[in-house]
């Protein structure tokens, strides 16, 4: 007989631990194991949590190269049957040969589940993938999720004092309202304008510029920004406590000044020129430019939280990884690769369908229809940083540290993902020939972006070099992009005044007419606000179990090259954080979204 010396690690997770038998087989490339029970009645309590054991399988013969085990969970009688998620099983050979068999997912059944060894084979262990329809049917199983709610804010005893103090006592300015196209929570929309839109009649006796210049001269210098919300045009908003709510599709026009800053300089708060449209200046009385920013800064929420968070971080990380579950086995670099980045994202995004989409959560009407706009719009370059920089012409706007932070850390996940996949795929040829990865890639394409051509998202995969582009933007949209849309909401939101989540009072139809008073039955009802600030709070929280960009806790991978690589990333890693916070002692406000000790793995939040 052969021995084999077999080392199970159980989760630390709550609820990991089982008292059931497990029994395992191992399968080699010149045979298999006897079946073996790992944990007889008197060891039962070997599989605790976060505990490794240690015990012998044995074979009649040496097996070779081991690229298979078998394990299956059996209730003890008298006893209930559990659930154990095991972490991984290390096999040593009777030649010192150490085999690694990732697993980190649920068992909760009593059938058996096969796993395959996690090193460099994954190209010649063809003849474990399934044959028949019901094998098919076990290994495409999604892995069993439990599902934890988060702890929901008592907004009965919120403390007013956590408002950010920055927020509360700059919100009115008009520096503070175009830094935060650059550095706030929404810093996508912005684009630079050569052109005034047809739906924008700006007067140039009535504009007043920084500089005493001409706008025409600014626009070829490149110092005039446009932000549109034209996607919120024509929809309709809640009714809140009985009472009809107000949603603007505003443009807005920017200057960047001679010293630096972005400064509004022009406000139309619906798309279509009118009469009763009048476009706002900040030459005109105090309230009624500030109203006017009101109104744009509500836009800006509901345009941030549906298109710019909702579908572009939190829905697109779901397709991600439900195709990545669905096509990908456990033992292909790419999954290895991504799993770690699809953590908690399909939870968390069960909970705000809950929560926050339901019938009685936050966003309901008029929802959908935007959303299909959105999606509509949405581009591949739009999703890679460098070529979304490009395309709105923001390259060399000044004290735009979202993007500043943004490239570097584009650069450092392209790097890395480079390395990993390079080590494994040698040419484009075998690229195209991996039905895995191709499947991975048109399920994303068919069902996350509805076959549209046009969106630019990849059908297929031809090239290496198409292929680490296309998973740098899977990474960088469920790590750094996600932090840079979510992380921040409640330094801007947490006080209402600088960004409503809803409004009360139709939008000026001319000017003079507003003062201090309507501007204070404009903004959202006592309850409402507390029911955002909660939802806005419990969503910039950071996780109690939270995993920073380019930690790995769980070993998918265990070959040597790709250990080396993952050590190599975390370096430029810390080197950027290092230098993101030496930057940030010389700011009045620091910038610290874009942070990768502050950048949680996944969308998990």
């Amino acid at each position: 007989m052969v021995e084999y010396i077999v080392t199970v690690h159980t989760g630390f997770l709550a609820s990991g631990s089982t008292i059931n038998n497990i029994n395992i087989k191992l399968v080699g490339t010149d045979g298999e194991s006897d079946h073996t029970w790992l944990t007889p009645w008197k060891i039962a309590l070997t599989f605790v949590k976060g505990l490794v054991s240690s015990e012998y399988a044995s074979a009649c013969l040496n097996l070779s190269h081991l690229v298979l085990i078998e394990l299956d969970k059996q209730r003890l009688p008298l006893f209930p049957d559990d659930a154990w998620f095991p972490a991984k099983v290390e096999v040593k050979s009777p030649e010192g040969e150490i085999y690694n068999f990732p697993i980190y997912r649920w068992i909760t059944d009593n059938e058996v589940h096969q796993f395959r060894e996690g090193t460099g084979l994954w190209r010649l262990v063809i003849f474990c993938v399934p044959t028949t329809e019901d094998e098919k049917q076990k290994q495409s199983k999604v892995p069993v999720m439990i599902v934890t709610e988060p702890k929901v804010l008592n907004t009965t005893t919120l403390n007013l004092t956590l408002f950010p103090e920055y927020t509360q006592q700059h919100w009115k300015e008009d520096a503070f309202f175009g830094y935060q196209y650059l550095n706030g929570v929404n810093p996508v929309l912005i684009q630079r304008c050569k052109v005034l839109p047809g739906n924008f009649p700006i007067t140039a006796d009535k504009i007043f510029l920084h500089g005493h210049c001409k706008l025409t001269d600014e626009m070829q210098k490149g110092n005039i920004y446009l932000c549109d919300y034209k996607r919120l045009g024509g929809l309709q908003a809640n009714t809140i406590n009985g009472k009809k709510q107000y949603l603007m599709a505003p443009l807005v026009l920017l200057q960047k000044t001679p010293d630096d800053k972005l400064m509004p300089i022009a406000i139309q708060l619906k798309q279509n020129p009118a009469d009763d449209n009048p476009i706002f200046y900040p030459t005109d009385s105090e309230y009624d430019w500030l109203t006017a920013k009101i109104f744009v800064r509500s836009a800006d929420f509901n345009e941030h939280q549906l298109n710019v968070h909702l579908l572009r971080t939190h829905l697109l990380a779901e397709v991600f990884a439900v195709s990545l579950l669905r096509n990908v086995p456990m033992i292909h670099p790419l999954y290895k690769l991504l799993i770690p980045h699809t953590r908690y994202t399909l939870h968390i995004n069960i909970l705000a369908r809950l929560r926050l989409f339901s019938e009685t959560g936050v966003f309901t009407q008029a929802m959908t229809t935007f959303l299909k706009r959105s999606l509509s719009e949405m581009t591949y370059t739009s999703l890679c940083i460098p070529d979304d920089i490009a395309e709105r012409g923001v390259e060399d706007v000044p004290n735009y540290y979202y993007r500043d932070d943004g490239l570097k850390l584009w650069d450092i996940i392209y790097k890395f993902v480079e390395g990993i996949l390079g080590h494994y795929y040698k040419s484009d040829a075998e690229v195209q020939q991996d039905t895995e990865l191709q499947k991975w890639t048109s399920d994303i394409f068919e069902h996350g972006f509805l076959s549209q051509a046009n969106t630019g998202i990849p059908q297929s995969l031809t090239t290496v070099a198409q292929m680490v582009k296309f998973v740098t933007m899977m990474i960088f949209t469920c790590s750094g992009q996600h932090s840079a849309v979510n992380s921040g909401q409640y330094d801007y939101s947490g006080w209402m005044p600088n960004t409503p989540t809803s409004l009360q009072l139709p939008p000026p139809t001319r000017k003079g007419t507003t003062s201090e008073a309507t501007m204070l039955q404009t903004l959202p009802d006592i309850n409402a606000t507390a029911h955002g600030l909660a939802a806005i709070w419990l969503l910039s929280k950071q996780s109690s179990d939270f995993v920073a960009l380019g930690q790995y806790p769980d070993d998918h991978f265990s070959e040597e090259v790709p250990c080396k690589m993952i050590q190599s990333f975390q370096g430029e890693l810390e080197v950027l954080s290092e230098f993101i916070k030496a930057r940030n002692k010389g700011l009045e406000v620091p910038y610290t979204y874009m942070d990768p000790k502050e950048i949680e793995n996944s969308v998990a939040i």
